[in-house]
């Protein structure tokens, strides 16, 4: 019998958050940006495939970095 794993379950999947209307607003204040210059990610992207997104949503990615201790970075949710 052969064991199937999904992305899920990987250890080197990052974490992806989907953020609050209120808290997308403040990152696109903070950093003086419009949400469509942010990098895109796909509705149908298996990383985000659990939670429930619609197109113009922020997703954001925390990884731990070596030098910054964690990192976060922000993408836009575009149907594809």
């Amino acid at each position: 019998m052969k064991k199937t794993a999904t992305i899920k379950e990987h250890v080197l999947l990052l974490k992806h958050t989907k953020l609050s209307e209120k808290d997308s607003e403040n990152i696109l204040k903070k950093y003086n940006i419009l949400r469509k210059q942010l990098p895109v990610i796909f509705s149908k992207d298996a990383a985000i495939s659990s939670i429930d997104t619609e197109s113009g949503d922020i997703i954001e990615i925390t990884r731990k970095s070596s030098t910054a201790g964690i990192s976060k970075y922000y993408r836009v949710v575009v149907n594809a």
